[in-house]
Parts: structure tokens; C-alpha cells; sequence
């Protein structure tokens, strides 16, 4: 059975990212972004689609909700959950544009959009960033190892090493915890 060898792969993918010090910096400047942003009285969404989409409502509560401190909630949302508005847009005007109309409707100036694809290429993220930059909101990606279209489309792209789908998730879901965790501990701990 290849179970071991699966543990082995994400963990060498992790290996990998631990001698990355560009993106350690990167890290800390998502954190830095997403804290300015909530001491400003601002806002965080998420977007990807299928298990991007669970990876961007579960970081959407640790947020709203806690992580390890009982706090304030956070303002913070995935563009997903409200299913009349994306079946409606997906039936009147296509997938493509429904996290492009949310982010519109809901989106300003100085709130951050996280956005999940693992190729770089989902045209409804691709959308949604395009969105955001136009209404001035800073934008975070996570995506695999090439990045694919979401290069020049944010502020900050994390691109795993890897084009294995639930390997990325995973190291993205690691990151993303330690984003939360981090912006809950710099409100919440002063």
C-alpha cells in the first residue's frame, strides 16, 4: 500500500516550504495586511471552489469564530455560503462570475480577499481577484507550485511546491491556521 508514502509526500512538501524564507516573509506580511486590515474596521473573504471552498469557509470561522482565544468575532466570510445568491448568479450570468458579483456587492476599499485555487486558473477566482483590485481591496492567493493566472492578480501568492491537489490543500490549510492564528494573537493578546 502506498498510505506511508503519502504521509511522506506531504511531509516532504512541508519540508520544503520550512526552508523557504521568502515565504516566511511572505507570512508575515499576509498577517501584517489582515491585521491592518481588522484594525481598520475592515473585512476578509474567501473564495475557491470544491475542497478550496471548505478550506475557505473553515478559515472564514476561525476568524468570525475563535481560534484559541475567547474574543471579539472577527468580520470575516466566504463568498460561497450563501447558496440563492450563487445558484441565482450561476443560472442568470454563469459559475464563472459568482464570486465576481459577491465580491462587488459586499467588497471595499482596504478589506482583503483570500482566494484558494490549486491550478492558479479557476476563472470565478480569477474573477473575484479581478474585483477586488478594482475596488482597491488587498488580495492574498494560495495556489500550487505554478501559480498559474493568479500571478499579478495579488498582493501576496503562496505557491506550494507541488501539482499533487490534496497535498497543496494541505500545506495550505497549515498555513492558513497559522495566518489565523497569528492575527488572533496580535488583536487579542496585547
Amino acid at each position: 500500500m502506498k498510505l506511508k508514502h503519502q504521509i511522506i509526500d506531504s511531509i516532504n512538501i512541508k519540508n520544503s516550504i520550512l526552508e523557504d524564507d521568502t515565504l516566511f516573509q511572505e507570512l508575515e506580511r499576509a498577517i501584517d495586511i489582515i491585521v491592518q486590515c481588522y484594525r481598520n474596521g475592515s473585512k476578509v473573504l474567501f473564495c475557491g471552489n470544491g475542497g478550496s471552498a471548505a478550506d475557505a469557509q473553515h478559515l472564514a470561522a476561525e476568524l468570525s469564530g475563535r481560534f484559541y482565544l475567547d474574543r471579539e468575532p472577527l468580520n470575516a466570510e466566504a463568498l460561497h455560503v450563501n447558496t440563492s445568491f450563487l445558484t441565482a448568479m450561476a443560472n442568470d450570468y454563469s459559475f464563472d462570475r459568482v464570486y465576481e458579483r459577491m465580491t462587488l456587492a459586499v467588497g471595499k476599499k482596504d478589506d482583503v480577499l483570500i482566494a484558494f485555487s490549486t491550478s492558479g486558473n479557476s476563472p470565478n477566482v480569477l474573477l473575484a481577484l479581478k474585483a477586488a483590485r478594482k475596488l482597491k481591496m488587498r488580495t492574498i492567493g494560495f495556489t500550487g507550485q505554478s501559480g498559474g493566472q493568479m500571478h499579478g492578480l495579488c498582493d501576496i501568492l503562496f505557491c506550494i511546491p507541488s501539482e499533487d491537489t490534496p497535498r497543496i490543500q494541505e500545506v495550505h490549510i497549515l498555513l492558513g491556521h497559522i495566518i489565523c492564528e497569528n492575527v488572533e494573537k496580535m488583536l487579542f493578546s496585547e
